[in-house]
């Protein structure tokens, strides 16, 4: 049986690739406790699993392809954050993250040096340690732009694999225990007490995950106007004035029978029954005993709709949402949500808004259309890819990348096509919240880039490997693993000491932070879950985007340097 299927994945060697993803996403699926490799080292293992029985002919063509896409998608996800990234209070995890990557390459550097590793296996060091598998695909496109018999660079590149392997389970480990448990002993801190503290700080109110309140901040109700009420003949907007800051607005109005719109310069009558929305605790507490409360379902069965809108122009982008709230075209208008870079934020009336962020609102459909007028477009889901600006986005990006070359320790190296294109996405990404019509791509399409691409990618590179990888193991012995423990290691230590007293940045921010400079998901989640708060994302949006484009970038800066 086992022959029959090596002879078959042999054969039809993309069978082989298929069977590498499926079974790559189910043992990264797999716990260890609490622990799991996640679908890309899954997948690696799975290719170095199947090559054991099975030499499949790997296509580079097919290879360079899938990973050009993963980039792509990668910069497109993070482009809308990027910018507002280097403007905004992200400072500090930028620069964090910039001295946490160079930190990590020094030190890669270091040991490759010490323990005499060839090119492949310093960037698969580099991969691994630093939990950056797409530096496997710039290392991948450098060492085959060396001037070396194309044997050789096919043993380089099968070795980038082996390292990758040997190094990722304790990056993996290193940062989720190190962001978790020991940054907080060695800062001394009380995760809990701190991220609390933040939260107060922010005006952050806690919820319990899947507990929702009774109680609502926002209650839409009937009151009927008596005569001896001071709106009685005052237009509306003057009507508002009477109570500023508390944000009651009339919907609409009951006179005579009759529903009538809520036109700002319509005077009000006594005997009117009124759609009011606003507080609770002020509509009981400042209109209830002025206005007698009525039952009229039809006048407040108000059609009003969830839209999710970018943000993307002035009038909400560096503004608090305090701010907002008081401004007049934000009437009606009410917030359930922030998303930031992919993730889900907390948010306070201090909350700063920026550009690229996506807010969930509520109000009326017309409102709502005014708002998206001032803040940005109302985000539909659409099926379509524009697959002009997907074409030529890659392709220019290629372009630029084998044009630019970068001065490094003597030597001008390429900035290679794989970050030509990852800077194209990033570009794309930026330009679609100035132009919310331009490239757009559907989230769906995005998620099966970045989860195919790299996945298949990784796994044709672990089928290349499979047929060397324990005799490459051998060669490259126990000082591989040690030296990718203290690669992991080392721009954590710094990352933490450099964030607490040089940037002078809050513990909980910084261990989000630190997260995000190694890309590292997992790293947050621990936070979080050791915290008991979501807050810590707010260190880690700002500094994983920078994180993504330098680690990704090493894979060609330490295939240059090592070879040279």
């Amino acid at each position: 049986m086992l022959e029959w299927l090596s002879h078959f994945l042999e054969r039809y060697p993309e069978f082989a690739v298929f069977l590498a993803i499926g079974l790559g996403y189910w043992l990264g699926a797999l716990k260890f406790g609490g622990f799991s490799f996640g679908a890309v080292t899954g997948s690696l293992f799975a290719g170095v699993l199947i090559g054991q029985f099975a030499h499949v002919p790997v296509s580079s063509q097919a290879k360079s392809f899938l990973f050009l896409l993963f980039l792509f998608g990668i910069g497109y996800s993070v482009g809308p954050q990027f910018m507002s990234a280097l403007k905004r209070d992200g400072a500090r995890p930028i620069a964090l993250a910039v001295i946490m990557a160079f930190t990590g390459l020094a030190t890669a550097y270091v040991v490759a040096r010490v323990l005499g590793l060839d090119a492949g296996f310093a960037a698969g060091l580099v991969s691994g340690a630093l939990t950056e598998s797409p530096a496997m695909g710039t290392a991948t496109e450098a060492i085959n732009a060396l001037p070396l018999p194309e044997s050789e660079r096919a043993r380089l590149v099968a070795h980038i694999a082996v390292a990758d392997a040997v190094c990722y389970l304790f990056g993996a480990i290193g940062v989720i225990v190190f962001c978790g448990t020991v940054g907080p002993r060695l800062l001394g801190i009380d995760l809990k007490a701190e991220s609390l503290a933040l939260e107060k700080k922010l005006g952050i109110t806690r919820a319990q995950p899947g507990v929702v309140s009774a109680w609502r901040r926002v209650e839409l109700r009937a009151f009927r106007i008596p005569p001896t009420a001071p709106v009685v003949g005052m237009t509306l907007a003057e009507a508002r004035q009477l109570k500023p800051g508390h944000r009651l607005y009339i919907q609409r109005i009951r006179r005579d029978r009759e529903i009538i719109p809520a036109d700002p310069a319509l005077r009000l009558q006594a005997g009117d029954v009124i759609a009011l929305a606003g507080l609770r605790e002020v509509l009981v507490q400042e209109i209830g005993p002025q206005a007698e409360e009525v039952e009229d379902r039809e006048l407040l069965d108000i059609p009003l709709a969830a839209r999710q809108v970018l943000v993307t122009r002035g009038e909400a982008a560096g503004r608090s949402l305090g701010e907002m709230a008081q401004a007049d075209w934000a009437r009606s208008i009410y917030l359930n949500g922030i998303t930031r870079g992919g993730e889900a934020i907390p948010f306070s009336l201090e909350t700063i808004v920026e550009r690229g962020d996506l807010l969930s609102i509520v109000g009326p459909d017309a409102v709502i259309a005014d708002v998206a007028e001032r803040i940005g477009p109302v985000v539909q889901p659409t099926e379509t890819t524009d697959f002009v600006v997907l074409g030529l986005a890659i392709f220019l990006g290629g372009v630029v990348g084998v044009l630019v070359q970068l001065p490094i320790g003597g030597m001008h190296i390429s900035l290679s096509t794989s970050v030509g294109t990852l800077l194209a996405g990033l570009l794309v990404g930026h330009l679609r919240t100035r132009m919310p019509l331009f490239g757009r791509i559907p989230d769906g399409a995005i998620s099966l880039m970045t989860s195919l691409g790299l996945a298949a990618f990784v796994a044709m590179t672990g089928l290349h490997a499979g047929p060397i990888f324990f005799e490459a193991l051998a060669e490259a012995g126990v000082g591989l693993f040690l030296g990718g423990v203290l690669v992991t290691l080392a721009p954590l230590f710094v990352g933490l000491y450099v964030g607490r007293y040089l940037l002078k940045m809050n513990p909980v921010l910084l261990l989000g932070s630190l997260a995000g400079a190694q890309t590292m998901t997992a790293g947050l989640a621990a936070v979080q879950d050791k915290s008991g708060s979501t807050v810590a994302v707010l260190g880690y949006t700002p500094a994983v985007p920078i994180g993504h484009i330098l680690l990704t970038t090493w894979g060609t800066v330490i295939v240059g340097l090592v070879a040279r």
